[in-house]
């Protein structure tokens, strides 16, 4: 058993590293596009650090207990895993169009994980300045700061598969209740939202949310924390509560597979 579980990771690895490879030689296919919009993406986030500067600047030196460089961080890492999830996992946001269309026919029909090949056929041109961005912030912020860029990773990786799985949820939704398009488009608006403020500016009810049916803050709040002290307990509470979460999700999405109707549509994919 042991043996078949490590030959089926090593068969999904290999299937994620092709897509990625092919999704990255589509994208420089089309160079001026590919870093004009990258650029753009990274540039448009740019001007967020200029309005946090002036919020600082008139404020004081905290807002909401949050430093100008905690409010750095909380970016960089949002933007970063945003990018990961976006990059890596672009399809996530189209599974309510693959469901209503019936173009998630194609997937079914083929030898491999079906959710692993939805999440992995598309990528996002712009999507790769949001992930450089975060990096350059790090670079500028916390350039010799080796705890600072410990927990930035681990929290880029947490949003990434955490975003995802959010993303997921949502528009698993349209195997249940139809298109579930401004579901997914609200989710998806919620988490990044939520990722960017410091996290006492909302009320409880808010935070509890947070933490639980969109629980972002785990990926980027808990991080800063961390990095502010070590506590194990928070440690095991963002890496369990990350995982259980994608699992449902997973979980959640073959439940919902189950009651998907063919659209009997002939679709290529090249």
């Amino acid at each position: 058993m042991r043996r078949k579980g490590c030959v089926n990771l090593k068969k999904h690895l290999k299937i994620f590293a092709c897509y990625f490879k092919l999704n990255f030689a589509s994208a420089l296919e089309y160079r001026a596009s590919f870093f004009s919009q990258a650029f753009g993406m990274a540039l448009s986030n740019s001007s967020f650090i200029f309005f946090w500067w002036v919020a600082f600047g008139q404020i004081g030196g905290r807002i909401a207990d949050y430093t100008f460089d905690d409010v750095l961080f909380i970016w960089a890492v949002t933007s970063t895993g945003y990018g990961l999830s976006t990059v890596v996992f672009a399809n996530a946001s189209r599974i309510t169009q693959l469901i209503v269309t019936g173009e998630l026919d194609t997937f079914l029909l083929q030898p491999c994980n079906i959710l692993l090949n939805v999440l992995c056929a598309r990528t996002s041109l712009a999507a790769y300045g949001d992930f450089i961005y975060g990096f350059v912030i790090m670079f500028i912020f916390y350039a010799g700061n080796g705890a600072a860029w410990l927990w930035f990773f681990f929290g880029v990786v947490l949003y990434g598969l955490i975003l995802t799985a959010i993303v997921l949820t949502a528009h698993t939704l349209s195997f249940y209740l139809g298109d579930a398009t401004v579901i997914g488009g609200m989710a998806t608006e919620f988490a990044i939202n939520f990722s960017l403020y410091p996290e006492k500016i909302y009320a409880p009810a808010v935070r509890a949310v947070m933490y639980s049916l969109i629980p972002v803050a785990v990926a980027v709040h808990l991080p800063l924390r961390l990095l502010g002290g070590f506590s194990a307990v928070q440690l095991l509470a963002a890496v369990g509560g990350a995982g259980l979460y994608c699992v449902l999700a997973c979980r959640f999405f073959y439940l919902g597979l189950k009651r998907y109707e063919s659209g009997n549509a002939i679709v290529t994919r090249l």
